[in-house]
Formats: structure tokens, C-alpha cells, sequence
């Protein structure tokens, strides 16, 4: 199974996705901030849906983390946020995509099966 680590502070998002993405047949694991992927993963999983906007350090960051490591260079990292301006940083990040909030659901579809299948 496909495995997906969603970073998202608003757990109404979180909720959504999950229920989304599972009914996909992906797995995802959802985590509130960054530290969980700063302090070294158990498991790879085959994408990163990271949120812009967190507590703490922010989805740009993370994404210019795990770009930087060997063992999580080359798998894609998708960026989501409310604000457009954040495309251009978030390729200067190593982000693999942006998705602009709000989203439709078809949108978050296709963009998962752009990069899992």
C-alpha cells in the first residue's frame, strides 16, 4: 500500500484528507508540525503533502530538509497553501508541486496519482 505523510496543523484538513486518501487506498500518516520528519522517519513513505503555514519551523523548510537528505531526496514533495505568492518559493524549496488552498478534492486527486500510482 502507498504510503503518504500529510504535515497539517488544522485537523479539519487533516480529517478530510484522511478519509479522502484512504477511501484512494493510500495510507497516510498525519503529523501536527515538522518535528516528527526533523527527528528522522521510521518509514519512507512514497510522498509528503506539507502545509506552508506551521507552528513552529514551516513546510518550506521541511521540504528544504528532506531535499537535502540522501535517504528522502527524490521523493516528491507537495506544498499546500492559501497563498499563491508561495509557488516560486516553494520550487526554490525543492518542492515537486504546489496546490493552492482551497482546493477541490478532483484537483488533490489528480495530483496524487501524478506522483503514486
Amino acid at each position: 500500500m502507498k504510503q503518504i505523510i500529510l504535515v497539517e496543523d488544522d485537523p479539519a484538513i487533516t480529517d478530510t484528507l484522511r478519509l479522502f486518501i484512504q477511501a484512494m487506498g493510500f495510507e497516510l500518516t498525519a503529523y501536527r508540525d515538522g518535528n516528527a520528519i526533523l527527528s528522522g522517519l521510521k518509514t519512507l513513505p512514497d510522498l509528503f503533502l506539507l502545509d506552508k503555514q506551521l507552528p513552529g519551523i514551516d513546510g518550506l523548510d521541511i521540504c528544504r530538509f528532506l531535499k537535502s537528505k540522501k535517504e528522502t531526496q527524490n521523493i516528491p514533495v507537495v506544498i499546500m497553501s492559501a497563498s499563491p505568492s508561495v509557488i516560486p518559493l516553494s520550487k526554490l524549496a525543492g518542492a515537486d508541486e504546489v496546490i493552492i488552498k482551497p482546493y477541490e478534492l478532483i484537483e488533490m486527486r489528480e495530483l496524487l496519482f501524478k506522483f503514486i500510482q
